[in-house]
């Protein structure tokens, strides 16, 4: 028999355990009854607080966020705010990989407005012009939600480095034998995939984007440069 809870249940014991389960389980391992089981409750009273399995992923991933973003350093340069909650997400996804798995599932929820209003409000600071901020903050948000999807499908090959290892090593292989005429870049790289280091990567494509940014400072563009020569290229058409 399950021993009752003697101390009030409430939605943040909730979500706390249901991160825990998450990472031990993943989504699948997620269910009422295994809750219930560990909160020493039923099913029931834990609906009274959450009303659904969508809703509770919603809410640990929110958490999970809302972390990242309150570790971030306000008085940190604007760059180096924007780096810190860059990394911030992608340890979290590394460390909860259902989170990567929400964050593509649905782009437009809490969590990813916290990230969003994070590089906007980051961007303002550092003085990124007010026509050029929504593009330049959606280009970084981009950037992050392609690597959660990445994650997202990642974490369905199994936990195991091994597995990991043996499927870049795969696709590599493939790769390696593509038409060198056809494809010569996927043919050259093919010898650094099985080894290459996710998080280096990650850094090194983010960096390429900031250097565009702030260059912004400078040009006061960003979109309408590429608007204007595709509105200049039609008129002369």
């Amino acid at each position: 028999m399950t021993p009752r809870r003697t101390d009030p249940l409430s939605k943040e014991r909730i979500v706390e355990i249901a991160i825990d389960v998450l990472d031990d389980g993943g989504e699948n391992g997620l269910t009422f009854r295994a809750l219930a089981a560990i909160l020493g409750t039923g099913a029931g009273a834990i609906y009274h607080h959450v009303e659904s399995k969508a809703a509770l992923l919603a809410a640990a991933t929110d958490t999970v966020i809302g972390r990242v973003v309150a570790d971030a350093d306000s008085t940190a340069a604007p760059t180096d705010r924007i780096r810190a909650l860059a990394l911030g997400v992608f340890d979290a996804i590394e460390v909860h990989p259902w989170v990567g798995a929400e964050l593509s599932r649905e782009p437009w929820q809490l969590p990813v407005v916290q990230i969003f209003d994070g590089f906007g409000t980051s961007l303002t600071a550092l003085g990124v012009p007010r026509q050029a901020r929504f593009n330049a903050a959606t280009a970084l948000l981009n950037y992050l939600l392609g690597l959660a999807a990445q994650y997202a499908a990642g974490s369905r090959l199994g936990s195991d480095e091994t597995d990991r290892a043996a499927f870049l090593k795969r696709i590599a292989g493939q790769w390696a034998g593509l038409d060198g005429d056809r494809y010569p870049f996927m043919r050259e790289v093919a010898a650094q995939l099985p080894d290459h280091d996710d998080r280096a990567q990650f850094i090194a494509g983010f960096e390429l984007i900031l250097v565009g940014i702030e260059s912004l400072t400078e040009r006061h563009d960003l979109g309408g440069t590429l608007a204007s020569r595709s509105a200049t290229r039609h008129r002369a058409e």
